[in-house]
């Protein structure tokens, strides 16, 4: 049997323990496990959470970094048909707290860089039946290695179906609230299987592959690659976080062939003075995506790495990518440089116009897909899901776009107002929420502006109440204390009224589009 018959994640781990076996699958900070070894481990993990008492298809947490425990507990409770849900430790406090409660978790893993900041959150989350630490560092939990090796290592083989949910990745909010992106067995393979029959080079993998997982476990771009490097049976370094010295040393060390990295993470990297003096002959391919690229630092990127480069569009809730642009579509005088790319097999894409109707090639409309790696849904949120997903399994991107006559994917704006920063999807509802718990505050409108790092940044407009007098300084670092620091404002401007329509609402487009002036499209 081979990879591409397993219905499930589980079965791609054992499979690949039997194929691969003593082969590396794993190699962090100076620890290599291989195939067979973390499929033994996962077993392990999977028989203590049923000896915890953790139910089929209830959730169990981790706030941590990147790290080979995090791949044992992901399958672990796979196998043992419980979900996963890694928490983004960039939050604050209270964000963090929100996503342990929501998704009811039955034990929280905890790193070791996050030890005391959930012991001071310990009374906000009562629903947590047991706290483990992963590399110690807490001595009233138990640590992760001692408890596994406790454990039976046999195979559970608890069934599973490949529509069962595998994790559970949250995204941000449009009302201020993180949701839960549920992602089944089968939105990980259908395209994978579909992938097999025709493959393009790009997406070709042989054994001799060394993968870097650079980008974080709590998105899909960071657990999703960490997936697709072992369904294909390479070898993946994983990085505890991305620090652009030391994925450098990765590749001096390693010989990474293939990665995927965020724009900012790529611009890092070419701008170490390091990165022209090494040699990436080893290197196959970067892919790329989360947010569009500009196109100096794209031509920088090919001149100095000189490998092949796939942009990738996609999303946590259609389980990552689901348009590509290859290789041979990197030519600078070639249009379609300026897009997404095409629908990868398996992928339908649609332009809808405000009435859900289909519009023609050339119009710009809201882009939809339809595949089998559209999520099941968010968890606990049925009017939430129903507008994004619909009966006939169509999922609606929040993104403005037009298909071209080849089939060519071009990205215009946001129907949403979300704003993308160094990969992070930021919604301004959230923002203005932390900054209106603030006594002074009247009210505020938060907009993304272009920027050269990050691709875009937060900007607010704040009205403040008569007579009060408040400097950008405190505000950005009251917002620090509610919500992640990537999500704070990073400019402030004082106005004396919001823009309204007759309505009341809110003219957000009067004040977001002075900064867009020129530009061809409305995204960075």
């Amino acid at each position: 049997m081979s990879v591409s018959e397993a219905a499930t994640l589980a079965d791609v781990l054992r499979l690949q323990g039997q194929i691969r076996g003593d082969a590396t699958a794993l190699v962090f900070e100076g620890h290599s496990t291989s195939f067979r070894t973390l499929d033994r481990h996962s077993n392990a993990v999977a028989n203590g959470l049923m000896a915890l008492g953790v139910q089929r298809h209830e959730r169990v947490a981790y706030l941590g970094k990147n790290s080979d425990v995090f791949i044992e507990l992901l399958f672990g409770a796979i196998k043992a048909g419980i979900v996963m849900a890694p928490v983004n430790w960039r939050l604050a406090g209270p964000e963090i707290a929100f996503i342990v409660e929501d998704c009811k978790a039955a034990i929280l893993f905890v790193g070791p860089e996050f030890v005391e900041q959930v012991r001071d959150l310990q009374s906000q989350l009562p629903g947590v039946r047991f706290f483990m630490t992963t590399e110690g560092g807490a001595s009233e939990w138990q640590d992760f290695r001692s408890w596994r090796d406790a454990q039976n290592d046999r195979d559970p083989d608890t069934p599973l179906g490949k529509n069962e949910v595998a994790i559970q990745l949250y995204t941000s909010g449009t009302t201020g609230k993180p949701k839960g992106a549920m992602l089944s067995h089968d939105n990980f393979l259908s395209l994978l299987r579909i992938a097999e029959q025709d493959t393009p080079d790009w997406n070709k993998w042989t054994e001799d592959d060394v993968s870097l997982v650079a980008m974080p476990i709590f998105h899909i771009g960071g657990v999703g690659w960490a997936v697709y490097g072992l369904y294909h049976g390479a070898k993946s370094v994983i990085a505890r976080e991305f620090d652009p010295t030391k994925v450098l040393d990765f590749f001096e060390r390693f010989g990474i062939s293939k990665l995927f990295l965020v724009p900012a993470a790529m611009q890092f990297i070419v701008r170490q003075p390091r990165a022209r003096e090494m040699d990436f002959s080893r290197l196959r391919y970067i892919l790329y995506g989360a947010s569009p690229i500009p196109a100096a630092l794209l031509k920088e990127c090919i001149a100095v790495f000189g490998c092949g480069f796939v942009q990738m569009y996609g999303m946590t809730e259609t389980t990552g990518t689901i348009v590509v642009l290859a290789p041979e579509d990197h030519v600078a005088d070639r249009a379609c440089i300026r897009s997404a790319g095409k629908a990868l097999p398996g992928v339908e894409i649609a332009i809808l116009d405000a009435n859900n109707q289909p519009l023609p090639v050339g119009e710009v409309g809201e882009i939809a897909t339809r595949s089998g790696s559209n999520m099941v849904g968010y968890w606990n949120l049925p009017d939430a899901t129903a507008r994004t997903l619909d009966a006939d399994n169509w999922l609606r991107t929040g993104d403005a776009g037009y298909l071209d006559a080849d089939g060519y994917l071009y990205i215009h704006d946001r129907i949403k107002d979300m704003i993308i920063s160094g990969g992070e999807n930021i919604y301004p509802a959230e923002v203005e929420s932390a900054i209106c718990d603030h006594p002074d505050v009247a009210e505020v409108a938060v907009v993304g502006v272009p920027d050269e790092v990050w691709g875009e940044a937060v900007k607010a407009m704040v009205v403040l109440k008569p007579g009060k007098c408040l400097s950008a300084t405190e505000l950005i670092g009251f917002t620090r204390q509610r919500i992640a620091g990537f999500k704070t404002p990073k400019t402030i401007d004082f106005i004396a009224a919001l823009p309204r329509n007759a309505s009341g609402k809110i003219l957000r487009r009067h004040l977001r589009d002075p900064y867009w002036e020129g530009r061809e499209r409305q995204v960075n």
